[in-house]
């Protein structure tokens, strides 16, 4: 009885002096989550641009306004030719006679005319001393109205005539360079007809295909420099004019028009030239997906890693350009600093993470 009595002593002890610790509940240990990680680093390439061709903002297509047979055609492809110079001619010789019919027949009617007026002075005077009837000299008033209708159609006539004979000769309506031709001597050609094609060489633009999402964020009248392709010290710069409403359905580019502020000789038309938005010299920055960005109570925040305590916490930072995919960062970030692109929503301050890097595109980064 003694023997039980000491080792239920003993039991008590040892419950009291705390033998049974380890059956006590322990703290869960932090949650560790994996999150997809990248890298950044300043972009090299602060001259992007886009390929383009300088091309005429006018361009306009000649024609003939009458039917008739090429005599002769003074230009080529590249002449350039002065405001009201002669670029064509059809043959003369039908327009010609036709005017001179025309004056016949002016001639003709002007002789009835005077004629017809006599005879009414006469039958006036005949009236006036109550010798003919008064219905004689309204004939001979009607057939004086009717001769100096005539004349006036005639005039017409001839007037029509000479113009016939005018648009036998085809002329520049301005100053500028012959860009096509599509008629040759001896072909007859309808009213209308192109012929040759003029392009003004005073007002010059850099026609450029850009990705959809760059012309997105573009508008008018933004600025760009325009770079010679065959002599990069020759620049010049311009702003948009025109942006194509849609992308191409092939390429998934859009057509834009930069006119030229200044147009240097070296730019020729069909010159090959390379499209920078300004834009693009400003300070460069971090470009990061847009899945990076926290937008949260008005500012924009990133979080960042922490390598040796592998924990994150947020940044403010200032965004310069964005698309729908990728964001410029130009304050906030360090070069090599190791930012989260993905789950930004779900993270805390300080909370441990896994990494797992990923490596941008050098295309991406552009």
């Amino acid at each position: 009885m003694t023997t039980w009595r000491l080792l239920g002593t003993l039991f008590v002890a040892c419950l009291s002096a705390g033998c049974g610790s380890e059956s006590a509940p322990r703290s869960a240990p932090p949650i560790v989550r994996p999150v997809l990680t990248l890298v950044v680093s300043a972009s090299q390439e602060r001259n992007i641009g886009f390929a383009g061709t300088i091309q005429p903002q006018y361009e306009t297509q000649l024609g003939f306004q009458i039917l008739g047979r090429i005599m002769k055609r003074d230009v080529v492809v590249g002449d350039v030719v002065a405001q009201g110079q002669t670029i064509a001619a059809l043959d003369p010789i039908a327009f010609s006679l036709a005017v001179q019919s025309s004056q016949a027949d002016l001639e003709k009617a002007t002789s009835v005319l005077i004629n017809s007026a006599a005879a009414e002075q006469r039958q006036s005077i005949l009236l006036s001393k109550d010798v003919v009837a008064q219905s004689i000299f309204d004939s001979a008033q009607l057939a004086r109205a009717a001769a100096a209708a005539s004349v006036e159609q005639a005039k017409s006539a001839l007037k029509k005539a000479g113009e016939q004979l005018n648009y036998t000769n085809l002329s520049a309506d301005f100053a500028g360079v012959v860009t096509g031709t599509f008629a040759d001597v001896g072909q007859t050609v309808a009213a209308g007809e192109k012929i040759v094609t003029v392009a003004r060489t005073d007002i010059r633009e850099a026609v450029v295909d850009v990705p959809d999402a760059i012309a997105s964020s573009l508008s008018k009248g933004a600025k760009f420099d325009i770079v010679l392709q065959s002599d990069p010290a020759l620049t010049t710069s311009g702003a948009v004019r025109e942006i194509a409403p849609q992308a191409d359905a092939a390429t998934r580019t859009r057509r834009i028009k930069i006119i030229l502020d200044r147009v240097e000789d070296g730019f020729r038309l069909g010159a090959t030239v390379r499209a920078i938005p300004v834009a693009a010299n400003e300070p460069v920055g971090f470009v990061v997906p847009a899945s990076a960005l926290l937008e949260r109570d008005g500012a924009n925040k990133i979080w960042l890693v922490d390598r040796a305590s592998k924990t994150v916490s947020t940044t403010l930072v200032t965004l310069g350009e964005r698309n729908g995919q990728f964001v410029r960062v130009v304050e906030g970030l360090e070069n090599e600093a190791l930012v989260v692109i993905a789950g930004v929503h779900s993270l805390t301050e300080g909370q441990a993470v896994k990494l797992d890097l990923i490596k941008l595109d050098p295309v991406e980064r552009r």
